[in-house]
């Protein structure tokens, strides 16, 4: 009989497959030997695989040259990295490793933008556009970052109120580009995303507000949809209308020679995703060539701003099965040594599904399990996957020791779970690993943050840790007094 859980895979998936392998009974992933990660770190932990980041890099400026060059396209291409999807400074450094640009969404934002110029991994010469709602520090930020000489620096317009804001803050001339409020999703609870302005208001906007303000040229019009480009009547139908608004606006508008496509690409989170990402950009690039070609107007440059496709394959999480509780003759619970809600919130959030694979014990028989986290909280489970409606693992032994890893979790999950701060129950922030490869292509690990303490969390409570210290020691002395 199969009853081991490398059949359970083989009979469901096609394995081994370019980032999972197994050597022996033990998982790889990208050639990382995960059980000696384990073994050297212990768990709970999260990891963050650096060169995946600029392999993704490097695969998405390829299929945009092959679509350009196949639709005979004119304009050029130019790589936005998306940083609210992970600020971090080893993200930022290796994604800057390849000739791209940046894409900010609050103020601190351009704080880091200016410690990258200052530390030499950015220039005037690279792109910064600002989304988001603009308040006064963000409003102050841009225009400081522009005043300083950093003319490349784009604002992207989402009310009526930002351009007088920006335009008495920043000293010389300035480039904006204008967010559309794209129509959300038939399925979603409002018509129109709260972000940008709208369609029918796009044209008359610029009539009244930046043709005849001598200090403003308008360089892109912003797309963006919530669900990512995805192949379906929805995303074609708001990109037509879209690229109606752009050549009525080229006709009126000279300086504007920009399109930003915006949304994301979706990365893989499930061992049978499948997407065609060289069909959606060639089609893409067609149909822009299409209309622009109608209506007598040059084509756009094209920006594109990914976070999630560019950080997200980079990272994973690893947890220990700490003990099984059998709740009912149904359902078994695999209880992890961290929290879901804490280290994966979007697993909680939005109930998203992350790939999930056991580190070892590939050989030994499976079950079908719950998993469930180490808060009191009622939602700290994960208990499918994304193709199955169900989670199989290795059978629970006490006496064997088994580890389950969670991958592609790079994007968002830090900063949404609040990394370094307060977390549920007061669970603590796990370790974090950054691994790298050497020019001999010998991996490199690097331990990037240690596991909270107790100290950690009492200072941002405000407890005096010194004094915690002293009544701890106090009370384990009484102890030993009492046992004597």
């Amino acid at each position: 009989m199969n009853t081991k859980y490398i059949d359970l895979i083989d009979q469901t998936y096609y394995f081994p497959q370019e980032e999972f392998n197994l050597d022996g009974e033990h998982l790889q992933f990208h050639g990382i030997p995960l059980n000696e990660l384990v073994k050297k770190y212990g768990s709970p932990l999260k990891f963050t695989y650096l060169p995946k980041i600029s392999e993704n890099i490097v695969r998405a400026k390829n299929w945009f040259s092959n679509a350009i060059e196949k639709n005979n396209y004119k304009g050029k291409y130019h790589y936005c990295y998306c940083t609210k999807s992970s600020h971090f400074q080893h993200v930022m450094h290796e994604a800057l490793k390849n000739d791209i640009h940046m894409e900010t969404s609050s103020a601190f934002d351009i704080n880091i933008i200016e410690k990258l110029k200052q530390d030499g991994k950015l220039t005037e010469q690279n792109y910064v556009i600002c989304n988001g709602f603009k308040r006064e520090k963000y409003i102050e930020n841009i225009a400081r970052l522009i005043n300083n000489g950093h003319y490349n620096c784009i604002p992207i317009i989402d009310n009526y109120e930002e351009l007088d804001l920006l335009t008495d803050a920043i000293n010389d001339t300035f480039k904006v580009g204008i967010r559309i409020a794209s129509e959300e999703e038939p399925k979603f609870e409002f018509y129109t995303s709260r972000l940008g302005i709208g369609y029918k208001n796009i044209v008359p906007f610029y009539e009244n507000q930046i043709k005849d303000n001598d200090k403003v040229e308008l360089k892109m019009l912003h797309f963006f949809i919530n669900t990512g480009i995805r192949d379906n009547a929805y995303y074609w139908n708001e990109l037509v209308k879209c690229l109606k608004v752009y050549v009525r606006l080229k006709k009126i508008c000279p300086s504007l020679d920009s399109l930003n496509i915006g949304g994301g690409f979706p990365i893989k989170n499930s061992l049978h995703f499948e997407y065609d990402y060289q069909y959606m950009i060639d089609e893409i690039l067609n149909q822009i060539s299409i209309t622009c070609s109608e209506a007598e107007v040059p084509v756009p440059h094209i920006f594109t701003e990914f976070g999630s496709f560019t950080v997200g394959e980079s990272g994973g999480a690893i947890y220990e099965i700490l003990y099984q509780k059998q709740q009912n003759d149904r359902e078994k619970w695999n209880m992890i040594d961290s929290s879901f809600i804490t280290t994966l919130p979007d697993t909680w959030a939005i109930n998203k599904r992350f790939i999930m694979l056991p580190i070892n014990r590939w050989n030994d028989e499976y079950e079908r399990v719950l998993l469930g986290g180490l808060t009191c909280d009622s939602d700290d489970y994960y208990n499918s996957e994304q193709n199955m409606n169900a989670i199989y693992l290795p059978k629970y032994r006490r006496e064997k020791p088994l580890y389950i890893g969670f991958f592609n979790t790079g994007a968002y999950q830090e900063t949404i779970g609040g990394y370094g701060g307060l977390q549920h129950c007061l669970i603590p922030q796990p370790k974090h690993i950054l691994i790298d490869k050497d020019e001999n292509g010998n991996f490199i690990y690097k331990l990037f943050r240690t596991q909270q303490r107790a100290e950690d969390l009492l200072n941002i409570l405000g407890y005096d840790v010194d004094d915690v210290d002293a009544i701890s020691e106090n009370i384990h002395s009484n102890a030993i007094v009492s046992d004597k």
